[in-house]
């Protein structure tokens, strides 16, 4: 295969942000990889038998032991602060599998600033596992750091690794794939730009009772690609005080990257709620809160809306908030066959962003395989008044408790792409949601009340006139509806649901609505929480 260019900037802060603002926490709650870096360089240099059963039994019997916290090894790089840290570039010349017909190459991120826990990476060739020795060789550092870092020195280990590969052009080698900070790591479908993340595990996330606890992937174990194969395959070990696990990824690149995730878990403690395939976004406002932020740009979000299709076939469209204080939303759901965060608005001159095109943000669905029973998808909004902080994070909370001992295994698919919907669906979809003061818009505003407008489109409802026999069904808790009017806009495919709500200072109000008309729903269902301040 011929060589290709290789897309690989340096890190932004928005980037790092995201990827290692748990990095701080987990200091004092990851746990020590079972094989240190330095301890044998002998031993650590040798082979030895790996399949996912073996590493799976490893972590059965590891959870069994007491946790023990990490022994941190002083080196160079326990200095570098975050102005250094940006200044690391891993060197494409030094990509493993670069020398192979391979789809594939790996590249590692340096550990430094808030990554200060070795990672260890192995190579998997047929039923062995070799360590993949990395130094500074392997690094590119700019300006003056230069002279600060030893030449040929071996690392401790490294702080997370990311897969390029020729995604969008066949002579580029795009960034795929990227594991760093905690269990966290994301994906790109084609076309797309890095925004939301996905984490292993949440251990008590978002609970006021307890402290959130952050599992960290210590170890890959990343199978050499064949030729030309379009598959890669890593394997992960899991760390923390209440938990430990064996994690497989099977990732296949496309215009949808598609990974096939099982998780095979073992409890040390008892937990009060385990987060399964946590999602992390941003929000920051759209259209219904822009008021807020003294702003040109439109719209600024990775991600707008929960998406969650039941059990039964129907669809719940859930638009994000930027919160007022912290809010949390419970979605009780038997055997859902997804739910994700979407980014559903790829217009440009809804964002009007050139450097960070948040049009080209990927969505993210969860598609659990097999029976995962009764739970409950929960949705916690903190927040933020910058861009930089990840203030949404979705998950499915298991409704039987997790108690010390118990092992549970999980499989699903992640779908990172676009996600666009599916233009023969015979419902409509929520296109847009915006809200402002209520009252006779422009003319009288009503105090206590808040108007918000939905637009539903596609479908068969696009195909219908304003005289169709078709009518919006909606519910209210926390509040009241004083008025609401549902009309088709012409030639647009679009039926706009406007609704006045009424709620007391402090209320939390919960809205439903879908439109039905020839008994049938004809559109999504959407809901929406309205936190008043």
């Amino acid at each position: 295969m011929p060589a290709l260019a290789v897309q690989s900037p340096l890190l932004t802060r928005r980037s790092l942000v995201s990827f290692g603002s748990a990095a701080a926490v987990l200091l004092t709650t990851t746990a020590l990889p079972r094989m240190a870096w330095g301890d044998d360089t002998a031993g650590a240099a040798a082979a030895q038998q790996f399949s996912f059963d073996l590493l799976t039994d490893e972590m059965r019997a590891l959870a069994a032991e007491p946790f023990a916290p990490p022994v941190l090894t002083p080196s160079f790089l326990d200095d570098l602060k975050y102005d250094d840290y940006r200044l690391i570039r891993f060197r494409p010349d030094r990509a493993r599998w670069a020398e192979d017909d391979s789809l594939f190459r790996l590249h590692a991120f340096s550990m430094g600033w808030l990554f200060k826990e070795p990672v260890l990476l192995f190579e998997v060739a047929g039923e062995q596992a070799t360590p993949i020795p990395i130094s500074t060789d392997d690094f590119e550092y700019l300006n003056e750091l230069a002279t600060r870092v030893p030449e040929h020195a071996e690392m401790p280990g490294v702080a997370g690794f990311r897969l390029h590969h020729p995604l969008n052009r066949p002579d580029v080698w795009d960034e795929l794939v990227a594991f760093l900070g905690a269990s966290y790591f994301r994906a790109l479908g084609r076309g797309n730009a890095y925004g939301l993340s996905a984490r292993g595990l949440g251990v008590n996330t978002g609970l006021s009772s307890t402290p959130e606890e952050f599992p960290r992937f210590s170890r890959f174990y990343i199978e050499r690609p064949g030729a030309f194969r379009e598959t890669i395959t890593v394997h992960a070990a899991l760390e923390s005080p209440s938990v430990t696990g064996a994690y497989r990824f099977v990732i296949t690149p496309g215009a949808e990257t598609l990974m096939e995730v099982t998780a095979r878990l073992f409890f040390r403690a008892d937990v009060e709620q385990v987060g399964i395939a946590p999602l992390t976004s941003m929000f920051l406002f759209s259209e219904k809160n822009r008021y807020q932020f003294d702003d040109y740009r439109p719209n600024v979000h990775d991600s707008d809306g929960l998406r969650i299709v039941r059990g039964d076939g129907d669809i719940l469209w859930r638009p994000l908030n930027n919160p007022v204080r912290l809010a949390g939303s419970y979605f009780g759901e038997e055997n859902p066959r997804s739910f994700g965060l979407v980014q559903r608005d790829r217009d440009f001159e809804s964002y009007q962003d050139p450097s960070a095109h948040y049009e080209r943000r990927p969505s993210l669905e969860v598609e659990p395989i097999g029976d995962w029973g009764r739970g409950t998808v929960r949705l916690f909004e903190i927040p933020t008044d910058l861009e930089i902080n990840d203030n949404i994070v979705a998950f499915w909370i298991p409704q039987d408790p997790v108690l010390a001992g118990e092992e549970r295994e999980y499989v699903y698919r992640l779908r990172w792409g676009n996600l666009s919907p599916d233009p023969d669906d015979p419902r409509a979809f929520v296109a847009e949601t915006r809200s402002g003061v209520g009252g006779v818009s422009g003319v009288e505003a009503t105090e206590g009340k808040r108007k918000f407008v939905v637009d539903f489109r596609g479908g068969l409802l696009a195909r219908l006139g304003g005289d169709a026999a078709v009518e919006a069904v909606t519910s209210v808790t926390g509040g009241t509806i004083d008025t609401q009017v549902l009309v088709p806009i012409s030639d647009t495919g679009t039926w706009r649901l406007v609704l006045d709500v009424a709620a007391e200072p402090g209320a939390v109000v919960e809205l439903a609505a879908h439109v039905a008309g020839f008994g049938r729903k004809l559109t999504e269902q959407w809901l929406y929480q309205w936190v008043v301040a």
